[in-house]
């Protein structure tokens, strides 16, 4: 197993003085280069949150009509 570098130690000591936001947002980053390394992404606390609402809410057949995707996609390519 690789030591961590003297940089990232330092850079480690720092952001346990930054907003808790900031810190979550590094620990995103550092998955991100995770998966990449090891091909499994983990998901935070928050996207698997988000990934269980969706799943309950396609098991109600609580679905956006194609209208209201339309309206999005307008919304958005207009941007």
């Amino acid at each position: 197993m690789n030591a961590m570098s003297p940089g990232t130690k330092t850079l480690l000591e720092r952001v346990q003085s930054w907003p808790e936001e900031d810190q979550e947002e590094l620990a995103e980053v550092a998955r991100e280069i995770e998966s990449r390394r090891s091909g499994v992404y983990q998901l935070s606390d928050e996207e698997r949150i988000a990934v269980r609402a969706g799943m309950d809410a396609a098991r109600r057949g609580d679905f956006a009509s194609d209208e209201e995707i339309d309206e999005l996609y307008r919304l958005h390519l207009r941007a």
